[in-house]
């Protein structure tokens, strides 16, 4: 039986060597694709590559240099990581409108690729910007925290693969308690800003991360909420009347309204020309159960 115990990741950033290993790993074992061909992969002159998440990469290791103001310590180079959270009031979860999202009893926001329809209503909802869309199948890509791994009591792909350890696995607990005996480390090291991040944010993280130079050196946000993303079914009622046509431009006003959460921007033409027919026939089917369930409503009103 798997164990429902609440579990996080731990990432130490003082222990990480920016190796990347972790991406590698991640690649290899959900067997995700990278650019083959030449000189596809362009230099951007920085050590993090690609330079965001993408449909296709789940984790990316971000790299930032600062002056310290310590001669004996000029630089200070905060290595972050970057992926899926997975927030206990995790907003991608409540604006899904297919059901492909899902937090199961361990914090883990699992993912079912099958039921996503391409809405991108995860994205907008995110408040940090994490779910990526895939042109390629018009689908939604994130990290899962290789589930099916956790399932088989084993650990998430980076973990087993970092050699420095600043990857930990485990019950919340005690990594929360392993991340606040590093902190306070830190502090007499004389790294004044050192912090846990993930505690409390978004309900609690379990992607807990001790961060050497303050949350803001990592590009973290500060108290991240999730992005109210708008009600559909509100938007529909004035439509119920038109068809389900319609219902499907009430939607496109939903997605267009939330584009200025996303850095990456995709207009409501480039994800439905990447829809499956399938897709196509689900958004139709789903927009017609929702007319009928409002025509239903007001019957029995009157």
């Amino acid at each position: 039986m798997a164990n429902t115990k609440e579990v996080a990741m731990l990432f130490d950033a003082s222990h990480c060597t920016g190796c990347r290993g972790c991406q590698v790993a991640c690649k290899q074992w959900n067997v995700l694709p990278s650019p083959l061909g030449l000189n596809a992969n362009k230099f951007t002159g920085s050590l993090q590559a690609p330079l965001d998440l993408n449909g296709d990469t789940r984790l990316i290791m971000t790299f930032d240099e600062q002056p310290s103001g310590n001669k004996f310590h000029p630089i200070n180079w905060a290595i972050g990581r970057r992926s899926c959270f997975h927030c206990t009031d995790a907003g991608c979860v409540q604006a899904c409108s297919s059901g492909a999202l899902q937090k199961d009893e361990r914090g883990i926001v699992t993912y079912d690729t099958e039921k996503c329809n391409g809405c991108t209503f995860c994205q907008a909802a995110c408040p940090f910007d994490v779910p990526r869309f895939r042109p390629t199948d018009g689908r939604i890509d994130k990290c899962t925290l290789c589930i099916d791994r956790v399932e088989e009591g084993r650990k998430p792909a980076c973990v087993h693969t970092c050699q420095p350890e600043a990857l930990h696995f485990g019950p919340r607990d005690e990594m929360l308690k392993k991340a606040h005996e590093r902190v306070e480390f830190l502090k007499k090291k004389g790294f004044d800003k050192a912090e846990v991040y993930g505690e409390n944010e978004c309900g609690g993280l379990h992607i807990i991360q001790v961060c050497v130079y303050g949350h803001e050196a990592y590009g973290l946000p500060t108290n991240p909420e999730p992005k109210k993303v708008l009600n559909t079914i509100e938007l529909m009622k004035p439509v119920t009347a038109v068809g389900a046509a319609a219902v499907v431009g009430a939607l496109a006003v939903s997605f267009l309204a939330n584009l200025g959460y996303r850095r990456e921007k995709v207009t409501l033409e480039e994800a439905k020309a990447s829809w499956t027919p399938e897709q196509r026939a689900k958004a139709e089917a789903e927009s017609k159960a929702v007319l009928e369930a409002q025509k239903s409503g007001k019957a029995a009103k009157h």
